[in-house]
């Protein structure tokens, strides 16, 4: 006897999981380093350069100053639980400061951003972004809006593509809605929540520790782990009939997380809607990006009338609880070594 094949959007939880799984080490809160750079007088300036700990060790990324700058003080380096923080104090002739390339060398092994800020004696303040694929900055003084914005949007996309657990929370709710209007209600809650608090906490109204917040965000993919087999096995659940309410709840806490990217940079008080703006943006591209990604792919293999087993179908959900479970446990760990 012939085995029954299935042809609905298991295959969907399948292979996005099997590409989360080899990316299973970036789900974290990826914090950015930072420099800051603050002018003392008219050619000194306080360097200090915060490299965050990178899965347990020293950041590899180093900053390197351009020759001009002469150092004229031993650098002092202290190490707190979350990095490691390197003060110098350098002399800079003015006509070498703007337009002066700080390089992170190393940076492109990394999967963080570095914010380079510089605050001036006349309370002006600037803010730059270094990335893997760009590591290094150049000073260029006042930038247009449209500059700025697009840095921000730039860091919101970064880093919700390398929060692989947003994205699996996203993909644990696809598999379990079952129409599109559902799937449009339960998106734009979650998506309507996030940025509640993505706002609150970037304005200082609102602040959760990362440590618990991190396992707190694993916690919401174990809970979606159950409620996707009780969806194939056609059980009911609260989850299952009001998934945008659950979406809505839990977006909550990811906008607390998406959030963190933001908070740790300083910027500028002129920047700050700019910023919010923007990295939101970013953030909302990355998410839209994703979820289009996964419908093409649904369309395309529906299309192409491409048929999985029938065990096929179990696997996502196992798979969703699994990781949940693995992430919950493993931040319990942090959380508990860092009380």
């Amino acid at each position: 006897m012939k085995k029954p094949y299935c042809r609905s959007s298991t295959w969907l939880g399948l292979i996005l999981l099997l590409i989360t799984l080899s990316n299973i080490a970036n789900a974290h809160e990826s914090q950015p380093g930072v420099v800051d750079i603050t002018q003392l007088d008219e050619q000194r300036y306080q360097v200090v350069w915060k490299a965050p700990i990178y899965y347990g060790k020293p950041h590899p990324a180093q900053l390197e100053l351009p020759d001009a700058w002469e150092e004229i003080a031993p650098a002092s380096t202290f190490a707190s639980k979350d990095a490691h923080i390197t003060t110098k104090i350098v002399a800079v002739d003015k006509t070498q400061f703007n337009g002066a390339t700080l390089r992170f060398p190393r940076l492109e092994k990394t999967i963080t951003d570095v914010l380079v800020r510089t605050v001036f004696t006349d309370g002006s303040e600037f803010t730059y972004i270094a990335s893997p694929t760009r590591p290094s900055v150049t000073l260029r003084g006042e930038r247009s809006w449209h500059q700025a914005g697009a840095e921000y949007v730039a860091l919101g996309l970064h880093h919700i593509l390398l929060g692989i657990d947003h994205l699996l929370f996203v993909l644990g709710l696809m598999l379990i809605v079952k129409t599109k209007l559902a799937l449009l209600k339960t998106i734009t809650s979650f998506t309507l929540a996030h940025s509640i608090t993505l706002g609150l906490a970037t304005l200082g109204l609102a602040s959760v520790p990362l440590p618990p917040l991190n396992a707190t965000i694993a916690l919401s993919i174990l809970f979606l782990g159950p409620e996707i087999i009780k969806a194939r096995r056609g059980q009911p659940s609260w989850t299952i009939h009001y998934p945008w309410i659950v979406a809505f709840g839990f977006g909550l806490l990811h906008g607390f997380g998406f959030a963190s990217g933001l908070t740790t940079t300083g910027m500028p008080k002129a920047e700050l809607p700019l910023a919010l703006l923007s990295f939101n943006i970013g953030v909302e591209l990355g998410q839209i990006g994703f979820v289009g990604l996964a419908l093409a792919m649904l369309w395309a293999f529906n299309t192409l009338n491409v048929r999985w087993p029938e065990w096929v179908s179990w696997i996502p959900g196992y798979l969703v609880g699994s990781l949940g479970a693995y992430w919950t446990i493993q931040r319990t760990v942090i959380l508990a070594g860092g009380l």
